[in-house]
């Protein structure tokens, strides 16, 4: 029952390949279900890696003639929505645009202009210290899951990709972040998307999901991918880190309704 949630398409300019792509390389390595996840139109004009407004025809579009094409086989409807303070209301707008099977809630931005993960403002990491900005990525991320606006969370450490961490134990900038997913019922991803970046981890860190399993905190795993290639990519790691862990569900969405399945 292993199944892949997070893909992208090149509507969010970075990626490649059509659903139906994805959808094949998919049925190709046994997976019982897609979905496409792209970034969410935003009224934001600082950068250029997500969909306009304007896509989402084309995007329902090619994710309904996947459907068309592959049924039965589940192809499912989601976006993956940056979490930025005072735009919920937008966040809430998007929701009732299309019956989505699922809302994915990201941090990518800890200020208006400084997207953590993106390469170009690496030089940002020199002006504050890591222990810093780690804190003010895991504050942000705590008040994304307050918003109650998402049905699961993406790449939940994200603040790792290039490998600045700060020293010594790292609980500290998880507790909070753990116990708002406890008190909210979230759901975390395990993205094995950190395996193809600088810090060369699924996100989130062992530590992190052990933490999160102790607490209750359900699963998913997922690749983000950014091409049909990447579709499941690695999921032998991640599965084998999850039953180590202890966990024996993964939750499943349709029609943003949670559902447990067993590994």
């Amino acid at each position: 029952m292993l199944f892949d949630y997070h893909n992208h398409t090149p509507l969010c300019h970075h990626a490649k390949g059509l659903p139906r792509d994805y959808v094949l390389a998919a049925q190709r390595i046994g997976l019982s279900e897609i979905g496409f996840s792209d970034h969410n139109p935003m009224p934001t004009q600082f950068d250029d890696w997500r969909m306009a407004l304007s896509d989402l025809p084309q995007y329902f579009s090619w994710i309904e003639e996947a459907r068309k094409e592959f049924s039965p086989f589940p192809i499912r409807l989601g976006l993956e929505c940056d979490y930025l303070p005072g735009y919920e209301s937008h966040l809430r707008s998007l929701s009732t645009l299309a019956e989505w099977d699922y809302l994915i809630g990201a941090v990518h931005y800890i200020s208006p202009r400084w997207d953590v993960d993106n390469p170009a403002h690496l030089s940002k990491w020199k002006e504050q210290s890591v222990d810093e900005i780690w804190d003010w990525y895991f504050k942000s991320v705590v008040r994304m899951i307050e918003s109650r606006l998402f049905d699961f969370f993406a790449h939940i450490d994200l603040v790792k990709k290039f490998g600045f961490k700060p020293k010594g134990e790292l609980t500290r900038f998880y507790a909070e972040t753990i116990e708002a997913l406890a008190d909210h019922h979230g759901v975390i991803e395990i993205s094995t998307a950190g395996l193809r970046k600088e810090v060369n981890e699924i996100y989130p860190s062992k530590e992190f999901l052990t933490l999160a399993h102790r607490k209750g905190i359900r699963i998913l795993i997922n690749s983000d991918s950014h091409s049909p290639e990447e579709v499941g990519y690695r999921f032998d790691l991640a599965l084998q880190m999850a039953k180590e862990i202890g966990y024996s569900e993964l939750m499943r969405f349709e029609k943003r309704r949670a559902i447990a399945v067993k590994i």
